[in-house]
């Protein structure tokens, strides 16, 4: 054998023995830790949350831009109306189409309704998919907690994937994934072919085995080193495991976007990312653009920069037409379609800190904080975002104007529930409304003052044998003694005394010396354990507590005025309706108190109802009756702390009750009163909030005429008589007649005549 051809053979037995030795045991290696990670591969998936979903029905309350803000706020784009996710609108004419979803009570199919506004209501819904009556809205997402990594995704099954997407993917990305074993040198030289010709880089070079292997395992570095580990790892995968698994994985780890930190992986959160729909409903040219991302995100951004985007959708859609998935008629259709993504995304890192604070709460004792981040369950609050956005508003602008050079700063707080339910729509905890800062709405402890007034008069209206709106009281300087040997002796606000008048008036004008008269004649005690049993709330039964001498939180202060917008039920606000798994499936529910208000405790809710409703007409909150919240007819309750630290109000419609605060967090003077400030916050709201004005229900309540200055029953047409509401069988025992006295004075029988 010539020396040369003996160098040669002992060269390549000598390669052979080094690939034998050592690259054996390392492709054996390498197989093993593969497979068992490629096996073993799962995600940390987002737990997502939700607001409720809006159930739209003719009647209720309900304009044009809170639909609109409730269709923004759950990702709907301006369309056609039949695409799931979409919406046509001819000023208050709506045409929806939505997506389906699975709530806390089972699953609601996609429906598509013309929904019509009119005067500030619901006109009509009618339905146009031969669906029943009840029309929902699919509930916008308002938080994601991520566990370590910031990563978007949402699971899909291969067969849920539109069949244009599954090949369309393989037309563009790896037209022989069906054939090859990882790695595909034809396909890297078809590629180069195409992509010189066309100019364009039209067509990849890696298999999609490969992209997968880079996006799961190894870094982008452009070394040999890494290209030659990722096609030992790429036929590793291929010879373990089957095409659809490895396509199915491949579509749920994609990397299609990025928001913040958050990165957007997989077709099914990416499809709601760029336009807010389920990966089934996507049309030709929202797949196209979908695969175009795939070779860069960042640079075919179409928020960004539309025309790449909009380029590299349209090559898509050539391929598509070329390997015969679309027709040509297809193809130009569309691309002469608009892009079509949302101008914002549709995901939410957490839009709402200050009510995501009380989810997190109330979720506490079942779900501590590390059970929630990356779960990926679905929890589902009871959070309205056009309420929330009005509410946002209604802060941010009452504040700009009550800025003052002279003015401490100003901060505010304010909690609104649903009036019937006690869930909670809304809730601001900061002025700067985005950032999660001190939660005010939950933590901020401050005297609320008159506030308590209505619980002392509810105490006193419950016993309608001795009180009544009608009673007479005295409102003249008032001394008690106290337990430490000294006495207290409250004033009004104006410094004035005001005689004997109507119990109503003195809640409506919030006459301090009656009401501490007319407290401790129920009892500091029965107050302290009224607000025990509304709202755990500990209070010393000092007498200072009658005038409100107690700090309180706002939410705690709304729990306590849920009795009386409910008609006298003790409802816990709810913040959290149920929480689902990862599958869908309910695990957790929390559906609140449903009892219904015991006799005595609605007649006496009723009542003060009807007085506060006084006070917004001709009381306190006077201001209330006349511009955009006239026509609720409103119950409220102004309330200010010593020197104007602390403004309150505290008001309820047919629909919602808020309490809203204003102060400085230093405790120093505002100079605010609660008409002048925190009632402007609650004013603000409620001038675009829809709601349904507050009508007191009348039974068990009977209407009567009072004689001006005496307790006792008269016509209507005396002079001086005045209506009142009365628990039934409870009206003044004496009745004096105008038209007896008038006739006794014509014959000289009158008072006069001895």
């Amino acid at each position: 054998m010539k020396p040369l051809l003996r160098g040669a053979l002992l060269l390549a037995l000598f390669v052979l023995a080094l690939v034998l030795g050592f690259g054996l045991p390392v492709l054996w290696s390498l197989d093993r830790d593969v497979r068992a990670e490629f096996a073993a591969l799962t995600w940390q998936i987002p737990t997502r949350v939700y607001a409720r979903p809006l159930a739209l029905e003719a009647g209720q309350a309900m304009s044009p831009v809170a639909l609109q803000q409730e269709l923004d706020a759950a990702a709907f784009s301006a369309g056609d109306g039949r695409t799931p996710g979409s919406v046509q609108r001819e000023g208050g004419r709506f045409v929806i189409a939505t997506r389906g979803f699975r709530d806390v009570d089972g699953a609601v199919d996609p429906a598509r309704a013309e929904v019509v506004l009119s005067g500030g209501r619901v006109s009509s819904v009618r339905r146009l998919d031969g669906g029943g009556p009840a029309f929902m809205l699919d509930p916008a997402r308002i938080a994601t907690l991520y566990g370590a990594k910031q990563e978007e995704r949402e699971l899909v099954r291969l067969d849920e994937l539109p069949p244009l997407l599954v090949s369309g993917l393989q037309a563009v990305e790896d037209r022989n994934f069906k054939n090859h074993h990882g790695v595909d040198p034809w396909g890297i030289l078809r590629a180069m072919f195409v992509n010189i010709k066309e100019g364009e880089l039209e067509q990849g070079g890696s298999t999609l085995t490969q992209q997968l292997v880079r996006s799961l395992f190894l870094s982008n570095e452009r070394t040999a080193s890494r290209k030659l580990k990722e096609a030992a790892y790429a036929l590793i995968i291929e010879a373990r495991f089957d095409k659809r698994r490895i396509l199915e994985t491949y579509f749920n780890q994609v990397y299609l976007g990025q928001q913040g930190g958050q990165s957007i992986h997989g077709v099914g959160a990416a499809a709601r990312f760029w336009f807010g729909r389920n990966v089934e409903d996507l049309r030709p040219q929202d797949i196209a653009l979908l695969i175009a991302l795939v070779q860069g995100p960042s640079y075919h951004d179409p928020r960004r920069f539309p025309e790449r985007a909009k380029a590299r959708r349209d090559l898509v859609l050539g391929v598509f037409a070329e390997t015969g998935l679309l027709t040509a008629a297809q193809r130009d259709a569309a691309r002469a379609a608009p892009l079509g993504v949302l101008a914002r995304p549709g995901l939410a890192r957490n839009r709402y800190p200050g009510f995501l604070d009380l989810v997190r709460r109330q979720l506490a004792s079942d779900y501590p904080a590390e059970a929630l981040t990356g779960a990926g369950l679905s929890v589902h609050t009871t959070l309205a975002p056009s309420a929330q956005r009005d509410a946002e508003g209604s802060v941010a602008r009452t504040l700009a104007a009550l800025d003052k050079p002279n003015r401490p700063a100003l901060q505010a707080a304010l909690v609104l529930t649903d009036a019937q339910t006690g869930d909670v729509r809304a809730i601001v905890g900061d002025r700067n409304v985005g950032a999660p800062a001190f939660n005010r709405a939950l933590d901020a402890r401050r005297p609320v003052g008159s506030l308590l007034k209505p619980m002392v008069y509810l105490l006193a209206l419950a016993q309608p044998g001795r009180w009544s709106l009608a009673s007479p009281i005295d409102d003249a300087p008032v001394t008690v003694n106290l337990s430490n040997g000294r006495t207290w002796s409250p004033q009004n606000s104006d410094g004035q005394s005001h005689g004997v008048l109507a119990l109503q008036d003195a809640l409506a004008f919030s006459y301090n010396q009656a009401t501490v008269r007319l407290g401790m004649d129920v009892g500091p005690e029965r107050l302290s354990a009224l607000l025990k049993a509304l709202a755990e709330i500990e209070a010393e039964p000092n007498p200072s507590l009658i005038l409100g001498s107690v700090d309180l939180s706002p939410f705690a202060m709304a729990q306590v005025y849920q009795f009386l917008a409910s008609g006298g039920r003790i409802q816990p606000l709810r913040a959290v309706r149920g929480v689902l798994s990862p599958e869908g499936e309910p695990v957790a529910r929390y559906d609140g108190r449903k009892e219904e208000a015991q006799e005595g405790d609605a007649l006496a809710a009723r009542l003060v109802s009807i007085a506060l409703q006084d006070a917004a007409k001709r009381g306190t909150a006077r201001a209330l009756a006349s511009g955009e919240t006239a026509p609720l007819m409103a119950a409220g309750k102004t309330g200010t702390s010593n020197d104007g630290r602390d403004s309150w109000f505290a008001g309820y419609t047919g629909g919602h009750l808020a309490v809203a605060w204003v102060g400085n967090d230093k405790n120093e003077a505002t100079g605010l009163y609660g008409a002048t400030g925190a009632m402007r916050v609650w004013s603000g709201l409620f001038s675009t909030l829809p709601s349904a004005p507050l009508v007191p229900g009348e039974q068990g309540i009977e209407w009567a005429y009072v004689a001006q200055g005496q307790f006792a029953t008269t016509e209507e047409e005396c002079t001086g008589a005045r209506r009142y509401p009365f628990v039934a069988g409870f009206l003044p025992a004496e009745h004096i007649s105008c038209v007896e006295r008038g006739l006794l004075d014509f014959f000289g029988f009158g008072a006069s005549n001895p």
